[in-house]
């Protein structure tokens, strides 16, 4: 397509009449657009070395947890026609100074199943509606570091510290003597608080595998086919394969001959 063509936009405009004799009406645009030439730049990068901040991967696992839930449906309900699936992380903390991950979510389920609007002999006719729900789930698990160990942690500290002082005793002492102490008018103290890197996780991919089944079912009617039957609650049972990265930021030394990373600078 020529770079200078010039973009085209159609509009369609769609209408129908209802029984009552109104009419909706949609617009639709869309058409062509025209292609945009470019021009590399040069980049200018660093040659000489550099220190880099970068996460460094402390650990790269699989962890299996089981979920199991009760969903009531709000309508009840044929048959289930689908369900997407969704996994959500809210917490995924590394317990500093142990090898413990805490790891924390849900599981987004959207739900859609027939309903039931009427029937006779030879079937039975409804609507699809959709159920969306959050189901909870958390673990802890012993993290092996196949990357790199974790920056060692830098405690917060705190001292006092005091000054001599000298002092003129009271009488009953002799004119030589002198009170030889520290100044118990005056506080010091120094205070150094170290901001550590924490920890973080990254998603990497989820795997679910999961057996549902619907309880107490009901025939509909004896005027219905006897085989189908309704249902408000599922019960549902869940194996989740999550594969995730635990990582940290780091100092890390680039050598400028060969781009090889040399090593971790704490």
């Amino acid at each position: 397509m020529d770079a200078n063509v010039k973009s085209e936009v159609n509009q369609v405009n769609v209408e129908y009449n209802n029984n009552q004799g109104q009419t909706y009406c949609a617009d639709v645009e869309g058409g062509t657009v025209g292609i945009c030439k470019n021009t590399p730049v040069e980049l200018d990068p660093i040659t000489t070395g550099v220190v880099a901040k970068i996460p460094v991967v402390l650990s790269e696992l699989t962890v299996k947890f089981h979920v199991t839930a009760n969903i009531e449906l709000p309508w009840p309900a044929l048959e289930i026609k689908d369900i997407k699936k969704r996994l959500k992380i809210t917490q995924c903390l590394l317990l500093q100074d142990t090898n413990v991950l805490f790891i924390k979510g849900f599981v987004r389920k959207n739900i859609d199943f027939s309903t039931i609007d009427c029937y006779n002999s030879d079937g039975v006719c409804g609507k699809i509606k959709h159920c969306t729900v959050d189901i909870p789930f958390e673990c802890t698990t012993d993290v092996t570091f196949n990357g790199t160990n974790p920056a060692p942690i830098i405690e917060t500290t705190q001292s006092e510290f005091e000054f001599f002082k000298t002092e003129e005793l009271p009488n009953g002492f002799a004119e030589k003597d002198k009170l030889l102490s520290g100044d118990l008018s005056e506080f010091n103290k120094i205070s150094t608080e170290y901001f550590n890197e924490l920890p973080f996780c990254e998603l990497i991919s989820s795997r679910i595998v999961e057996y549902d089944e619907y309880l107490n079912r009901t025939p509909i009617d004896s005027d219905a086919p006897f085989e189908e039957k309704y249902f408000d609650e599922i019960e549902e049972k869940m194996v989740i394969f999550l594969t995730l990265k635990l990582l940290q930021n780091r100092q890390v030394l680039i050598d400028p001959a060969t781009g090889q990373i040399c090593g971790c600078k704490e």
